[in-house]
């Protein structure tokens, strides 16, 4: 499995509000926030997962994470660890139902249905004869 653990910058600023801002010094761009520290922790490890999937998925290179301790923070901010487990972001999104639309004449949908045909499992069966699949490949 692909696990990562990343320094995360967790940031209340200075507008008086309950939210955090949650940015990774080593992957610029991923930033996410959440309206209190449970919330913002939840949104991190999503954010974090999902950045680094698109890395893996771009052929990028992961860089090696900071040490916490070597994080420059601001006034009134602090670093958390978050784990991120791309394999998870990786089978849901392979897993994930795709619709298709398909044209049949109507007398073989009638003949079909009276059979109690699932269009959707014999569709599948079908193009994974076609293609020589046997069982999903991970």
């Amino acid at each position: 499995m692909a696990k990562y653990l990343f320094p995360a910058i967790f940031d209340q600023g200075n507008d008086g509000s309950e939210g955090y801002t949650v940015t990774f010094p080593d992957l610029p761009g991923c930033i996410t926030e959440g309206s209190d520290l449970q919330e913002a922790m939840s949104m991190a490890r999503d954010a974090l997962s999902g950045f680094l999937y698109g890395m893996e998925e771009d052929g990028e290179t992961i860089p090696t994470p900071s040490s916490p301790a070597n994080v420059q923070i601001e006034k009134g901010a602090f670093v958390a660890l978050v784990e991120a487990w791309t394999d998870i972001i990786r089978e849901e999104t392979e897993n994930k139902a795709v619709k298709k639309t398909l044209t049949i004449p109507k007398w073989l949908n009638d003949a079909a249905e009276k059979e109690g045909v699932n269009f959707s499992h014999l569709l599948q069966y079908a193009i994974k004869e076609r293609l020589g699949i046997r069982k999903r490949s991970s």
